[in-house]
């Protein structure tokens, strides 16, 4: 498989190069040459078959010949080691769980699939490679978490300051060995374009080999369609329409879920719920991308305003807006919602969502009112205990503390505080 630079189709790079880079020399993400279609015999039999062997047969035309199939077994049951419940919350309304992982939040699979990965590739170098990443709030913590102790790899993580739960902060902030964190005085956009910059910087890249673990390393946002799979192999029994609403910040999970279904994967339509910050509600709207200035909620790892991911959604259907329109609906809505549906569902139904999931639900409702008779899927992508500060009054006791988390109280925070400027940080990575 041989991806290709969204910025200049022209410059290729084989799975490898793709990973180790993270971004094209042209500040272009990678995107895959061809999309493999899945025989429809596997998809109809996926209940027949284990996790493990779902994942292989899903990643493996994108890996190619990069990584031998023994390995890339191997990484795959060192990343699969938790379940995705499917909890059913009313009728034909389903939470798909991803926060059973150790950082309780749906990136941990990305996470370590890219650390098996990039741990494969650098096993015999000589010189350390740094993971540069920006994170809103989750990222941050499962790739601290699934490079921790790597060989060979150095981890440097920013995140915007005050705009993290204590929890997140506390899972990129106490690791300590490989592990460090910049502390950065603005917002998630600010971090993602520091990190960004530092990718065309060819003077840091000769002292200081980058790679990045956000979404747009195809190592990190490919795995993510583990979990639709996982899901359908549960639900595709019920003989009816599914839908799958994912509460949407980089647009990262959302975009593996639609790469799934150009696998094979019937799913029927897809919805992006976010915040107000609605960069992509809008343009669904209006046809104009006019990101904002990013402003803070209490989903805050969706707090972005210039999503990078989506790009990669709009090559998926080829620039033709109409067709992803037909494919892709987008809702925003604000904390108050957030809110108030929290409350409601915990009230009628007993289960607990995070805010994230919450705008996940909001928008699923929103999409089957809108079209009765539909299955529908919201993604519950954090546990409820990672925004305990922020839960509605009355909810706070209704969360189950995981042992993990008590764990954690009384481990000091290690991070450099430092102003959202790319010199500063080049410095202190320069030293």
């Amino acid at each position: 498989m041989q991806y290709y630079s969204l910025q200049n189709h022209q410059h290729r790079a084989s799975f490898r190069e793709a990973v180790i880079q993270g971004l094209a020399p042209d500040k272009g993400l990678y995107f895959p040459s061809e999309i493999p279609k899945l025989d429809k015999d596997f998809i109809e039999r996926l209940d027949e078959y284990d996790p493990q062997y779902i994942a292989r047969k899903v990643i493996q035309p994108f890996v190619g010949a990069d990584i031998p199939v023994q390995y890339l077994t191997q990484i795959i049951r060192e990343t699969l080691t938790f379940p995705f419940p499917l909890r059913e919350v009313e009728e034909n309304v389903y939470a798909l769980e991803l926060f059973h992982g150790p950082t309780l939040a749906f990136k941990d699979v990305g996470a370590k699939f890219m650390a098996g990965c990039l741990g494969y590739f650098r096993r015999s170098a000589e010189q350390p490679v740094t993971v540069l990443v920006a994170t809103s709030g989750d990222t941050g913590g499962a790739v601290a978490h699934g490079f921790y102790d790597v060989p060979g790899v150095e981890v440097v993580i920013l995140y915007p300051s005050g705009k993290v739960s204590e929890l997140q902060e506390k899972q990129l902030t106490t690791l300590g060995r490989n592990i460090r964190a910049l502390e950065i005085k603005g917002t998630f956009d600010d971090c993602q374009r520091m990190v960004k910059t530092a990718f065309l910087d060819s003077e840091l890249q000769a002292r200081r080999p980058l790679t990045s673990a956000n979404s747009i390393n195809v190592a990190r946002w490919l795995p993510q369609m583990f979990y639709y799979f996982m899901a359908y192999r549960k639900i595709k029994q019920w003989k009816r329409e599914t839908v799958i609403s994912v509460p949407s910040g980089n647009f990262g999970n959302i975009c593996s879920g639609m790469m799934a279904a150009a696998m094979g994967l019937p799913i029927q339509h897809f919805v992006a719920a976010t915040n107000v910050n609605d960069t992509v509600p809008r343009f669904l709207v209006n046809g104009k991308y006019e990101p904002h200035q990013a402003v803070a909620t209490l989903s805050n790892a969706m707090d972005v305003a210039d999503p990078s991911n989506f790009v990669r959604i709009l090559q998926l259907f080829s620039q033709n807006e109409r067709a992803l329109k037909a494919t892709l609906s987008a809702y925003r809505f604000t904390d108050e919602e957030t809110v108030a549906v929290m409350k409601k569902v915990y009230k009628e139904s007993q289960y607990l969502m995070d805010p994230h999931g919450a705008v996940g639900y909001l928008g699923l409702k929103r999409y089957m009112d809108q079209h009765p008779g539909v299955t529908g899927i919201f993604l519950e992508t954090a546990h409820p205990v990672k925004f305990a500060n922020v839960m509605p009054k009355g909810l706070e006791e209704a969360i189950a503390v995981p042992e993990r988390v008590q764990q954690m109280n009384g481990h000091g925070k290690e991070s450099v505080l430092m102003n959202a400027d790319y010199a500063a940080m080049k410095e202190w990575l320069m030293r």
